[in-house]
């Protein structure tokens, strides 16, 4: 059988290989300075008082910490009327385990926090067999303050704020997109439900007693630490999307 995708010989492959290096090098050199506009941002001082419930019991913002002085956050897509987490939240978090324990030695305290009660958040990490810390943010402001959560009234209005962009989002469609309906499905809930949570990630830092937020990103934001798509770009056919394919690492029919 013959491929179909253009072929050559080593020194060939090693010509395009070394221009493509060039491109990757420039890539890398932007990266870097993305990364120091990123820290350049200004601090917002965070003054309201938030409450979480952990393993720990009721905890403040500044709790999460856990004695460190830099805290990431992962907003995970697992709302109070779900039945599960997010395929694809959890599909992201299948990775944060690993990198959790070098951050906790590097002065940074990665944890997860979600809208759905303490003890459906335990089950669920229990059942993916996870550690990492996760907090409930049930009865707090903190998710809809920080554009990850939103009221059905925002959802009916066209008052979303989400990715820094107010008004109707893909999510929020009539009908809601095939994806949105099937990852709903998948939830135990249903296609607006689901699409009033939503994924990203914030950073936090702690200095003398204050807590200040640093940074946010959502949507194709958390690309960047979703471990699968990272290891797929560099696949010989990439991503190879024709849908959504993933799936819970244990719904997997095992091989």
């Amino acid at each position: 059988m013959t491929t179909t995708h253009a072929t050559g010989t080593r020194e060939e492959w090693l010509v395009a290989r070394l221009k493509l290096l060039a491109v990757e090098k420039e890539f890398t050199r932007r990266g870097d300075e993305l990364v120091q506009q990123r820290q350049a941002l200004p601090w917002v001082r965070i003054d309201k008082a938030y409450r979480f419930d952990t393993e720990q019991g009721s905890v403040s913002l500044a709790d999460l910490f856990r004695g460190r002085s830099q805290l990431l956050v992962y907003h995970f897509m697992f709302g109070p009327d779900y039945k599960a987490g997010c395929p694809s939240c959890s599909s992201i978090a299948d990775g944060f385990d690993g990198i959790a324990v070098h951050l906790a030695n590097h002065d940074v305290t990665l944890t997860a926090v979600s809208r759905a009660p303490l003890e459906k958040l335990l089950a669920y990490r229990q059942r993916m067999g996870w550690t990492f810390p996760w907090a409930s943010s049930a009865g707090s402001d903190f998710n809809f303050d920080f554009n990850i959560s939103f009221t059905e009234a925002q959802q009916r209005d066209g008052e979303v704020e989400y990715n820094y962009l107010r008004g109707r989002h893909a999510m929020d469609a009539t009908p809601a997109p095939e994806p949105v309906v099937q990852f709903a499905a998948n939830c135990g809930t249903d296609a607006q439900t689901y699409a009033r949570d939503r994924p990203g990630m914030s950073a936090f830092v702690l200095e003398d007693g204050a807590v200040y937020h640093t940074y946010s990103t959502y949507a194709r934001g958390v690309d960047g630490i979703w471990g699968m798509y990272q290891w797929l770009d560099r696949a010989p056919k990439g991503r190879n999307e024709t849908g959504v394919w993933w799936k819970r690492h244990d719904e997997y029919a095992r091989g």
